[in-house]
């Protein structure tokens, strides 16, 4: 028998006296774990709680296995939203697959839990979309070409009232470092429209899916919007000497808006072809003609202002979520500045914060209700909801009476196996 495990350590130490040996559908050991809300899958997957870390375990072919660990290495490598390869286990026996060891990706969902329960009644199509395109963009942009794009082999993440999807399944997928055709491109997003469409069938004949969602239509949608977001990243636009700053600037605001960063911008004079500037000059062509320009988007994982949060404060989150509490930081640091009458150093104002409002929130959380979102998501549906009461009162009511009411009244309904963790 042989393993793989990256990175080595006590966890791994501790996988290792699992019954390697037996078919995985045969295992009886008392760390394995049921997980309601998983998804579904052509193989056989079971999950293993071991040293407080949760692990999925996948059997499939040997030659499989190692080119999907490969695969999803690469990809946490380049940052790119995926469910984290721990390790690999092969030569077990005669007749037997090999497993792949994979990190469980806490408080994730699958499309069938979403929508099979629907949060406040409002069924999540537009944004599981949003997400699963804004994915598979990524992952075009780096050169990986998915092979079976569909929201079965997609995860995703409550992200302040949005989601982020996390790519989990690449037995299909290749890796280019040159780049995709426009071919594999395009392949790789017709075979999503048509697993889509099959996937909300299902769900339909299961009476999952809302009268007024029409598989087709929210497939052909998925093109739709992925071809929007890859023409804004990537086009070439022509531009004039006048306003050519302008909009310059006004593009690289909307790829940012967007999640994502921009590595190069290049122009190029309309006739020649010649490059006249890199890495956003903006100086106009010969004579003040029109130049062209082009962008390069830069594929890392969206993370601008997690890491601005994570620096501030310690804490791990979405990026949108990461947005919303870097927001509220300020306006706390506002109103610190209109108490004491000075400035406040941001140092000073996250660290307070931290302490007096967010922890405060976390720590009330009631036991039997931790786990059915995550902290960050439960912090900032608080504050939506202290906004409400605002609203209803006529006056603010505060962070802490808005969570007490929240913990009472909002957070019970959250489906207990919803995304909550074992």
């Amino acid at each position: 028998m042989h393993f793989v495990f990256r990175p080595p350590g006590q966890a791994a130490a501790g996988l290792l006296t699992l019954p390697w040996r037996l078919p995985l559908e045969h295992w009886t050991d008392e760390r394995l774990v049921e997980i309601r809300q998983r998804g579904l899958s052509r193989h056989v997957v079971r999950f293993v709680a071991e040293g407080g870390t949760l692990y999925a375990l996948k059997e499939l072919h040997e030659r499989l296995a190692r080119r999907e660990y490969g695969l999803l290495r690469r990809l946490h490598e380049l940052g790119l939203p995926a469910v984290e390869a721990v390790g690999a286990v092969v030569d077990r026996g005669p007749d037997l697959d090999a497993i792949l060891v994979t990190r469980y990706l806490d408080h994730a969902i699958s499309y069938r839990s979403l929508f099979a329960n629907p949060r406040g009644g409002q069924h999540p199509t537009d944004r599981l979309l949003d997400a699963l395109v804004e994915l598979l963009v990524r992952l075009h942009l780096a050169g990986f070409m998915w092979g079976d794009c569909s929201l079965s082999n997609t995860l995703f993440r409550f992200d302040a009232g949005a989601f982020a999807a996390y790519h989990v399944d690449a037995e299909t997928a290749e890796l280019h470092p040159s780049g995709l055709s426009e071919g594999q491109r395009h392949y790789d997003v017709d075979l999503a429209r048509e697993r889509i469409a099959g996937e909300l069938f299902d769900l339909f004949a299961a009476g999952q899916l809302p009268p007024e969602v029409d598989p087709v239509e929210v497939a052909d949608d998925v093109v739709r919007r992925y071809e929007g977001l890859w023409d804004e990243l990537t086009r070439e636009e022509s531009l004039h000497p006048d306003d050519q700053q302008y909009r310059i600037a006004e593009r690289l605001r909307r790829i940012n808006e967007l999640g994502f960063d921009v590595d190069e911008v290049e122009l190029v004079d309309a006739d020649t072809d010649a490059a006249v500037g890199t890495e956003g000059g903006v100086e106009g062509g010969a004579d003040g003609e029109a130049i062209r320009m082009r962008v390069r988007t830069r594929v890392a994982e969206p993370g601008h202002h997690r890491r601005i949060l994570y620096t501030r404060t310690g804490i791990d989150a979405q990026e949108n979520q990461a947005r919303r509490l870097l927001n509220d930081i300020a306006a706390f640091r506002a109103h610190l500045e209109r108490e004491t009458g000075h400035p406040i150093p941001e140092v000073v104002a996250s660290n307070r914060w931290l302490a007096e409002v967010y922890e405060l929130v976390v720590q009330s959380i009631p036991d039997e209700l931790r786990g059915r979102l995550d902290e960050v998501e439960i912090f900032l549906e608080v504050l939506d909801h202290r906004w409400f009461m605002s609203e209803r009162s006529g006056k603010d009511v505060g962070t802490m009476a808005a969570a007490l009411d929240y913990f009472e009244n909002v957070l019970p309904q959250v489906p207990d196996d919803l995304t909550g963790t074992p």
